[in-house]
């Protein structure tokens, strides 16, 4: 069995999507050969906290917890938010969408003295506890998980103290995404050498979604590219929970996540709109669950609509529970955000979608790499935002099939079993095993 220090800042008690990629990797690693000590925060500012996670963790888990210094109070002092707010939902606008006077402060705040991101302020207890791992568990390689993009240079700082193998692994793009700030010329140009550096000296880079790798080759054409692996995420099965699956007394379309800025239900409520105005639903029939945690923008959204006897809003569960909802639905929703990087987007839950069994409306662009997934397993409909028309009918669809007892859906349980957990905690161990067999 080798040694694996892995470098992590969403780690439980943290909640929310980005924690089970990791989770999974130090549940299923040793199946491979390889046991996982993991370094994370002792303090996180966690947009969602779920203390259901800690349980996931084996006992036999080393797990190293360290202090960090979290600006994000400051951050809401500048912005006159209350402590405790959760920032991700409410920083991230549509581009038409006016922040006022002192959100813009503490964006620029953000973007100049933050990088390469907030949780720079983990590196000084970091790099101790690493040195101290190392030495005292015989590390063998090393594992960052990022963003935060902070958890790659904590990697980078082993693989340069101790000349460890490295695998950085990455969820997101680094420079230029969707959630990265507006950077002003001089610390643009920090960050972009930090993220080179990091592609650079890391051995492998392993990427949730192929659009991630393409961003990093596009930026920078001179980097090794078959150092960039692609590792889907995917879904645990052992996480689904023995269910009395019964025909609901209402039509259920859930959905659970975050819901901000341009990730909206404004589609599908044109689409249920102009149903209702066609007279071929009944509100009475119908019950949309939004579960997470959601914008003001959304929660407008929510406050406006014809059919509010038809919304069930329930905010952040625990993970379990919330697969729960989703295997109990007759339909999910997928909403992949309206941005530049969108038709290479595909969010993890996505997976646990498919792992239900159960038919996934996604809203997403066309061709993108949602639309090959939905493709390859044929786990619903997939239509644009723009495509009210399409939205309705595929809508109108699984409801007239609920309302008649019936089922036209027939996924392809072979390409969704693929997507096991399991399979890319195997994947990353060959990674591992490829840079030791080079030693």
């Amino acid at each position: 069995m080798k040694n694996l220090l892995i470098i992590a800042y969403y780690f439980p008690p943290s909640g929310g999507p980005g924690v089970q990629r990791v989770l999974k990797h130090v549940k299923y690693l040793r199946d491979f050969g390889w046991q996982p000590y993991v370094l994370t925060v002792s303090n996180g500012e966690f947009p969602a906290r779920d203390e259901s996670l800690l349980k996931e963790i084996p006992d036999d888990i080393v797990v190293e917890r360290t202090h960090i210094f979290e600006p994000y109070d400051i951050y809401r002092m500048l912005t006159g938010k209350k402590k405790g707010t959760a920032i991700d939902v409410n920083v991230i606008k549509k581009d038409e969408q006016k922040i006022g006077a002192k959100e813009k402060f503490a964006e620029l705040i953000r973007a100049t003295f933050f990088i390469p991101d907030a949780r720079i302020g983990w590196l000084p207890t970091a790099r101790k506890a690493v040195k101290q791992m190392v030495e005292k568990y015989k590390i063998d390689a090393v594992y960052s998980s990022s963003p935060p993009y902070t958890c790659s240079l904590i990697a980078r700082y082993a693989k340069r103290k101790f000349g460890l193998p490295w695998v950085a692994g990455f969820r997101d793009p680094w420079t230029g995404f969707i959630s990265t700030p507006k950077r002003w010329s001089l610390p643009a140009a920090i960050d972009s050498a930090m993220e080179k550096s990091v592609f650079t000296e890391a051995d492998f880079i392993e990427c949730a979604w192929q659009g991630i790798i393409k961003d990093a080759l596009s930026k920078e054409p001179d980097l090794v590219q078959s150092k960039f692996k692609h590792v889907p995420n995917g879904f645990d099965s052992a996480d689904y929970p023995e269910v009395n699956k019964i025909h609901n007394a209402l039509f259920t379309l859930t959905y659970t996540g975050s819901m901000y800025g341009r990730r909206n239900p404004a589609a599908l409520f044109a689409a249920i709109e102009q149903l209702l105005s066609e007279n071929k639903i009944n509100p009475s029939e119908i019950k949309l669950q939004f579960i997470g945690r959601f914008g003001t923008e959304v929660q407008e959204m929510f406050d406006t609509v014809s059919f509010p006897n038809a919304l069930e809003i329930i905010h952040y569960i625990p993970h379990k529970k919330s697969i729960e909802y989703l295997m109990l639905a007759d339909l999910l929703l997928l909403v992949v955000d309206e941005s530049k990087e969108s038709e290479e987007i595909v969010p993890g839950k996505v997976y646990e979608y498919i792992g239900t069994g159960n038919p996934v409306l996604a809203i997403a662009p066309q061709p993108s790499a949602i639309a090959d997934l939905m493709q390859e397993t044929k786990a619903g409909v997939i239509a644009h935002q723009s495509e009210i028309d399409k939205i309705a009918n595929a809508f109108l669809k699984f409801y007239t099939d609920w309302k008649e007892g019936k089922s036209s859906f027939e996924p392809v349980r072979s390409a969704i079993q693929s997507y096991e957990r399991r399979e890319a905690a195997g994947k990353l161990a060959e990674l591992l095993n490829k840079l030791m067999e080079a030693k």
